[in-house]
């Protein structure tokens, strides 16, 4: 009876360790990559914190602070108010009251634009009026539907006009916005109303500094 040897060699360990490296690579990229797609879904849809680099909100928010954006506005068409403070993109022209903007199109362009926001400048304002609304601004003073607005968050502070619109009525489908800082605002008395579809969300946490923590009272 003739004896046959098994000539099938086991796998060496060092193909072992090499497909295990491999394999652990390709893991860690899944990891990596669902994590970027749940962050960016968070990030656009529900709410991402962001550095403020303008003075426009002073003395409400500061320079240098940190806010947190809430998304939800946008995401489910919630209505704005008076008085909210929003981010909204940076308009590129202005026509008739209106705010004007620069469209991009395709995948990429939404991507980075939009999502991440790396080619875009965002503003940060308070919502003074809405669609339909008359804007008056007299005297330093700031009047809506024929009504002085109490804007306790001015510190006193007089409005001035520091453009066009200065008398206004609102368009349907916009709002109104200005900063805090009266003197130091660019805002919708010199580029008009921003439309709804721009606006990226409401502000009402500080995140930074720690020792002002939580929710913006005005």
């Amino acid at each position: 009876m003739e004896n046959f040897e098994n000539n099938t060699s086991e796998v060496p360990a060092e193909v072992k360790n090499k497909k295990s490296v491999v394999r652990e690579i390709f893991e860690w990229v899944v990891c990596f990559f669902a994590a970027f797609v749940v962050a960016s879904i968070i990030r656009y849809f529900l709410c991402t914190p962001t550095l403020v680099r303008q003075s426009s909100m002073t003395p409400t928010i500061l320079d240098g602070e940190r806010v947190l954006i809430n998304r939800t506005v946008r995401t489910f068409n919630l209505p704005l108010y008076r008085g909210e403070i929003v981010t909204f993109e940076k308009p590129a022209d202005h026509e008739d009251g209106k705010a004007i903007y620069d469209e991009g199109e395709g995948f990429w362009y939404f991507m980075l634009h939009d999502v991440f926001e790396t080619s875009k400048t965002s503003y940060i304002k308070r919502v003074i009026g809405l669609g339909g609304d008359h804007v008056l601004i007299k005297n330093g003073s700031v009047y809506v539907n024929d009504h002085k607005l109490s804007e306790v968050y001015l510190d006193d502070t007089e409005t001035p006009i520091t453009g066009e619109y200065y008398d206004i009525i609102v368009p349907e489908g916009y709002v109104f916005v200005m900063g805090d800082n009266r003197d130091g605002s660019s805002d919708s008395r010199e580029f008009g109303c921003i439309p709804l579809e721009k606006i990226e969300g409401r502000v009402k946490t500080r995140l930074l500094p720690l020792s002002k923590f939580g929710k913006i009272d005005k």
